[in-house]
């Protein structure tokens, strides 16, 4: 099963996070075989971490929360919040796969929250090539969706929103966002 886990920091915890980096890295290391995808989001303007993605394979529910909640930036208070949520690989690959590689180009975050009818359930028709992970927010159960989360390298903010459906959303949030992980 298939889980997107989002961290999102607290304020003023940039200092308590960078000195759990090394702790936070080990505890990830240990989840390397599951990981799909993982990084920090920043800010816009200087770059600054404000929360963190991991996107997993994991045998179930209550694995993912003790990945998401035995965190050390979790159990230090660096995050003011968890978005865990099953997730759906509609590109059936990692992102250490994208064509594009690690660097160049703004990479996004793209998180459409919803309930109710689903929408974005297959690859967008435009834009495939520039798309890092793409897939479905669902409940616990597969069941139900919630909306849709896409990494994806795009031109600027607006191009990167415009991966998924305008009005079939409660919210539609774009996060700077760019390959995490050890060098």
């Amino acid at each position: 099963m298939e889980f997107l886990c989002y961290h999102r920091d607290r304020a003023e915890s940039l200092t308590l996070r960078q000195e759990l980096l090394e702790d936070h890295w080990s505890y990830m290391d240990r989840y390397e075989k599951e990981m799909i995808a993982r990084g920090p989001t920043l800010t816009a303007v200087d770059g600054e971490p404000t929360g963190s993605v991991h996107i997993l394979d994991l045998p179930d529910p209550a694995a993912a929360r003790a990945f998401a909640f035995d965190e050390p930036g979790h159990q230090a208070g660096v995050y003011r919040d968890v978005l865990l949520r099953r997730w759906r690989n509609l590109l059936g690959r990692t992102m250490w796969d994208f064509p594009g590689g690690r660097t160049g180009g703004n990479r996004y975050l793209v998180l459409g929250l919803g309930a109710g009818r689903g929408a974005d359930l297959a690859l967008p028709s435009s834009g495939r090539d520039e798309l890092i992970a793409y897939g479905p927010l669902l409940s616990d159960d597969g069941g139900t969706w919630l909306g849709t989360a896409a990494l994806l390298r795009a031109a600027d903010r607006d191009t990167a929103r415009a991966v998924l459906t305008a009005g079939a959303y409660a919210a539609i949030e774009v996060h700077d966002w760019q390959f995490g992980g050890r060098s």
